[in-house]
């Protein structure tokens, strides 16, 4: 990966994993560009990121019960009278850039508002150690509106890979800042932050409208996007960012989960000469999902959900239940946390303690084009 020309710099967390063939950046990894945007870089899932809102006193289930009735998982978005508003102002940036003033990616926009996709997205409940306040905090990313883009990025990226770097790997081509599509696809980058952040504020204020309250606290971060120092690119594919100069909006510490039985840690850092300014995003896995599924393949799914989810409130959106989600799919917690000080990779301040979670199972299992 290194061997790409424009990289001067890269870091490499203790939550990564595999990704792809050999030169492909894992996710839990670190690279910084001098003038340069590499789509491959940041994958399809433009801006992955988790948002907290403080509950206050209100009881957990009540939480967890709102929030599964506002939120949706799964493929696709919302049907029509199921829609969030598309805001005025956001429709204006889509159509104020090139790359998104798209009627596809506009009409997607509108209809993945307030969703969360699937994977190892989610949706959790918590204690705080600290207040004893609930938190309900969401994991996803830019969706089907991310996606898009990133296709139009690597298509502008191989354009000038065989023009100027043939013998770089295709996944790792990428568009000189520079230049008018460097420029134009930087801003589109922005404007997709500010749709995936409005995506969790959807999900968010309706679960609070719901409950008829009014938040007590709030703050998010990405850990996948591309932060701008100067004429140096960072990609983070899968990191935290520390240092506060990579956040123009920070409200608060950053969020680190683990996994649906662990603690979502609340961190805060500096930045070093070996970590970049970016810390774990996670726990990461060991093995592919398939691989997982093959070592519980002794036990029945209800079986695995029992033992691996005792004492929480788990539940899958589509009521399947997925194992490859279940937490001995992911590395362990405390290795990961004992690194992080080992590493100087951020400083957990405090801890919300699970209380529940929804994901979205495995919604393909009765997907209508299954059905015969």
């Amino acid at each position: 990966l290194m061997r790409t020309p424009t990289l001067i710099n890269g870091a490499i967390m203790p939550d990564a994993c595999p990704t792809g063939s050999v030169g492909t950046i894992p996710v839990g990894g670190v690279v910084a560009a001098r003038n340069a945007i590499h789509p491959g870089m940041h994958s399809a899932d433009i801006c992955c990121s988790v948002m907290l809102t403080d509950f206050g006193k209100t009881d957990p289930k009540t939480v967890l019960d709102a929030a599964h009735e506002i939120t949706h998982f799964g493929g696709g978005g919302r049907s029509r009278e199921d829609q969030f508003r598309f805001p005025t102002e956001l429709l204006e940036m889509f159509e104020s850039n090139f790359l998104l003033n798209d009627q596809r990616i506009i009409s997607i926009a509108r209809s993945h508002l307030g969703t969360q996709g699937d994977g190892n997205h989610f949706l959790f409940v918590g204690i705080s150690k600290k207040t004893g306040n609930t938190m309900l905090v969401t994991h996803h990313g830019s969706r089907g509106v991310g996606a898009n883009l990133y296709k139009k990025g690597m298509h502008l990226a191989e354009k000038f890979r065989k023009e100027l770097s043939p013998k770089t790997l295709k996944q790792n081509a990428w568009i000189p800042y520079e230049t008018p599509e460097g420029k134009m696809y930087w801003e589109a980058l922005q404007i997709i932050r500010s749709w995936t952040k409005k995506n969790h504020e959807c999900i968010h204020d309706a679960t609070l409208e719901k409950l008829n309250q009014e938040k007590e606290d709030r703050y998010w971060n990405e850990h996948n996007f591309v932060f701008k120092k100067g004429d140096l690119f960072y990609h983070a594919k899968g990191a935290t960012p520390l240092d506060p100069k990579f956040m123009p909006d920070i409200t608060g510490p950053r969020l680190i989960p683990l996994n649906m039985a662990e603690p979502v840690l609340i961190v805060e850092g500096a930045t070093t000469e070996s970590n970049l300014g970016f810390a774990p995003h996670g726990a990461g896995r060991n093995t592919s999902r398939t691989l997982h599924k093959k070592t519980k393949a002794h036990l029945t799914i209800n079986e695995v959900f029992e033992e691996e989810t005792k004492g929480l409130d788990v539940r899958f959106f589509s009521n399947e239940i997925d194992i490859s989600e279940l937490p001995s799919a992911y590395k362990n917690a405390a290795s990961v946390r004992e690194q992080m000080t080992t590493f100087g990779l951020g400083t957990v301040i405090y801890e919300l303690m699970p209380y529940g979670s929804i994901m979205a199972g495995n919604w393909e299992k009765n997907a209508p084009w299954r059905k015969r």
